[in-house]
């Protein structure tokens, strides 16, 4: 599993011209799945992610996280994160997830970010998506699992 975190003022998803998830201060998250991503990658990305301690404290300090900010994430599936682009001029996205898989995942780590307390607003799986984002900082960091 691989994600694209970054620190944002505000950000939104947009289906259809229709705003289908948006946060305010907090994190952006581009989740790509692999196929042999399974549950325990996505419990380490969801732990990883909400204790990443990319807020500023009182002292303008990179020291606290999304769980003891109370921040707000919102999470877009994005399969071409698992592209490869060693090869070539196309990505080849054979190590992506296949639909059914992905979509599963998906669902289980925006619930494991959930389960920590935390308001989790999300994408639509599938679908074509248009993501705007107020990068705060900017911050922006690649996060993997094991």
């Amino acid at each position: 599993m691989r994600a694209i975190v970054q620190r944002v003022t505000s950000s939104k998803v947009e289906t259809d011209k229709e705003v289908v998830g948006e946060i305010g201060a907090g994190l952006l998250v581009f989740l790509g799945i692999s196929r042999s991503d399974g549950s325990a990658e996505a419990d380490y990305l969801a732990e990883k992610i909400v204790n990443l301690r990319i807020f500023e404290d009182d002292k303008g300090k990179m020291n606290c996280s999304c769980l003891e900010t109370g921040r707000e994430i919102l999470v877009v599936s994005q399969f071409t994160l698992m592209g490869d682009c060693r090869k070539g001029r196309r990505p080849s996205f054979v190590q992506a997830a296949p639909p059914d898989q992905a979509e599963k995942l998906y669902a289980y780590f925006v619930s494991q970010v959930r389960s920590k307390g935390l308001e989790v607003a999300t994408g639509r799986f599938q679908a074509k998506m248009a993501v705007s984002l107020v990068n705060d900082g900017p911050v922006t960091l690649i996060v993997e699992s094991k």
